[in-house]
């Protein structure tokens, strides 16, 4: 549980390889994230290749960052088929936050680039990975060892707990 307390959004990355091992565990973290009635609607691209990266540091204001990544995950969902399709970005949000903190975990560093809901975002990484039609883009996720160290701030305010008794 000391990820919760420590993970910050890391956006400078060494010049080195990840493991696969630990691109594995991260993405075993990913999968035993809870989902709607157990539909787990997710898939996984890993993408070490110079050039996708680069596209993909291209998808948003926020993105520019990817390009110094070793790493990119980038988490995406279907709809049909699945129980609760309209649960499946709630489902991508709680698998999304065990990768990152698994990340942190490993001593690794990443940050949550949100590509879902918006559709031309979708569509640009749509099209750097050449995915299927049923297959949605929900983020990018670049990770690698921290070129940079970055404190947590501390976000627990108590006025904005209110118990009912």
């Amino acid at each position: 549980m000391n990820s919760i307390f420590h993970r910050t959004s890391i956006r400078k990355y060494e010049n080195r390889p990840v493991e696969p091992e630990k691109i594995t565990e991260i993405l075993r973290a990913g999968m035993q994230a809870p989902s709607a009635v157990n539909q787990q609607p997710w898939e996984f691209y890993v993408i070490t290749n110079r050039e996708v990266i680069e596209n993909l540091s291209k998808v948003s204001p926020y993105s520019h960052c990817v390009a110094g990544a070793p790493v990119v995950i980038v988490p995406v969902y279907k709809v049909d088929g699945i129980p609760v399709p309209s649960m499946a970005p709630l489902d991508m949000s709680i698998a999304q936050e065990n990768i990152w903190l698994q990340t942190d975990a490993l001593g690794l560093g990443g940050v949550w680039i949100g590509i879902a809901p918006f559709e031309d975002r979708m569509e640009h990484v749509s099209k750097a990975l050449n995915l299927p039609k049923e297959l949605h883009p929900f983020s990018l996720f670049p990770l690698g060892y921290p070129a940079e160290t970055r404190k947590q701030q501390d976000r627990f305010f108590e006025d904005r707990i209110h118990y009912v008794k």
